[in-house]
């Protein structure tokens, strides 16, 4: 792996962790702008290293607030790897508009439902307003931002996409 692309997911995945701090109020405490970073970094990164970033993102934000769910952030930590895992190779595929629609709908209301089996069905729908509303949030933001940080670092440093 060449030294560059280990700095950028060590940057993304700091970022992530940052984004951790910024929470979305919840009947949970996990949920913030964790995401923002790792769906930017769907520009610059292979696709599993985007999934690695979210991860990393997602338990030091699960971290900060206690583990509220307690091991069940792993699994959703392997959720967030592998949602962002696709968001990155459709945004590679050039499917811009899918790749949107495909994040809000398996992070906002495909991946909560474990919790039903885990927690119980009752959890599972007193959080996914928030659940959702936290995936909303987090594409808006990145929607806003991706495109003029790839206008910005197009041709710099070797980034080309």
């Amino acid at each position: 792996m060449k030294l560059k692309t280990m700095t950028l997911t060590a940057l993304f995945a700091a970022l992530c962790v940052i984004g951790g701090f910024i929470k979305i109020p919840s009947g949970i405490g996990s949920l913030a702008l964790d995401t923002v970073p790792a769906l930017l970094a769907a520009s610059f990164l292979p696709p599993a290293l985007v999934g690695f970033a979210s991860m990393s993102g997602h338990i030091a934000s699960a971290m900060y607030a206690g583990f509220p769910l307690g091991p069940v952030h792993v699994m959703i930590a392997i959720e967030m790897f592998l949602i962002l895992f696709v968001f990155a190779r459709m945004h590679k595929a050039g499917r811009h508009t899918w790749k949107w629609i495909f994040f809000i709908i398996a992070n906002g209301l495909l991946a909560p439902l474990p919790l039903a089996l885990i927690v119980s069905p009752a959890f599972l729908l007193a959080v996914l307003p928030s659940i959702l509303l936290a995936t909303i949030l987090n594409a808006a933001v990145a929607i806003i931002v991706m495109p003029a940080l790839t206008k910005v670092t197009k041709g710099r440093m070797g980034f080309t996409k």
